[in-house]
């Protein structure tokens, strides 16, 4: 099947008319795939508008898809947000070494394209005493790390309370969970990137090229709203793992941070290590005078 734009593809549709969507329908589609998949994903309702019905069959229908492009069985899931939870996320500086683990973990829990270099977490290396983000080296390369006189900053999704992101989006493609997790119908994305510009934190990504994925390296537990396979030409960012932490465990980065540096929980929840890092050590936010309320601290041993 190839992969088209949702703008792109109802602009052609337009031009070639019913009459050639009729024999379309009548033998197979693009790739094999048959007409309800080829289509149903541009027909589809907006995922918040979609009744339980269509959205098990939006559901399998990438599921499928998935099996046809990659070769790979996925399970793609629609779990809800959990009761009494919205997610946070601190991070030690002082812990952070530079290893870019969490990139790696990332990368593999969530589909991202191996070739693309489509990357949720930047790990920042910045001159210790110097706390400016356009100082910055996104793509440091030593032997070894932490080099002397540098220290670490990863950068990903802040989960804004009051994301820009949403507001410039024109198609509602992105919005704010009750979780608090801002979230993307890639069904929905149109391509059109005014989320990146209103982003001040760097989080988001468009998908250039189409995903290239090993079938043995995909990952097979996904969401609707996370880490399923996704089309050349739509935004895509951080999503606190939702896949993961929907079922009340650990964003991958977490996992795979070797110094322990990543602190992640329930913001609602008096007992979790997030409220006690929040309630007892100094804490900052990124661009915190921009008014966007992240839920992403750093602090400091």
């Amino acid at each position: 099947m190839k992969n088209k734009s949702r703008r792109k593809f109802l602009k052609e549709l337009g031009a070639v008319g019913v009459a050639a969507v009729g024999s379309i329908a009548a033998g197979p589609a693009w790739g094999g795939a048959t007409f309800q998949d080829a289509f149903g994903e541009f027909f589809q309702q907006h995922y918040q508008k979609m009744t339980k019905d269509e959205i098990l069959k939006a559901l399998a229908r990438i599921e499928r898809n998935a099996k046809r492009k990659y070769g790979a069985k996925i399970t793609c899931e629609n779990t809800p947000p959990l009761k009494n939870v919205v997610f946070g996320f601190a991070l030690n500086i002082s812990k952070c070494k530079g290893y870019r683990d969490c990139v790696q973990g990332c990368v593999m829990e969530n589909n991202q394209g191996r070739d693309s270099q489509v990357q949720y977490i930047r790990v920042l290396e910045l001159n210790k005493g110097d706390n400016s983000l356009e100082h910055a080296y996104h793509y440091y390369d030593p032997e070894t790390v932490p080099r002397e006189g540098k220290y670490y900053l990863p950068v990903q999704c802040m989960q804004c309370d009051n994301p820009p992101c949403v507001k410039a989006c024109p198609v509602n493609a992105t919005w704010k969970e009750p979780d608090g997790i801002v979230v993307v119908d890639y069904n929905w994305c149109i391509g059109c990137r005014y989320c990146m510009a209103a982003c001040p934190y760097w989080a988001r990504h468009f998908n250039w090229t189409d995903p290239r994925i090993p079938a043995k390296e995909i990952n097979p537990i996904t969401h609707y709203l996370g880490n399923r396979p996704r089309p050349v030409g739509v935004v895509e960012k951080c999503h606190f793992c939702i896949q993961r932490t929907r079922k009340e465990k650990q964003p991958a980065c977490v996992e795979a941070c070797p110094t322990g540096a990543r602190v992640f929980g329930n913001l609602l929840d008096p007992t979790s290590e997030i409220r006690y890092v929040l309630e007892n050590k100094t804490v900052f936010r990124l661009k915190e005078e921009l008014g966007t309320e992240p839920k992403f601290w750093y602090f400091t041993d």
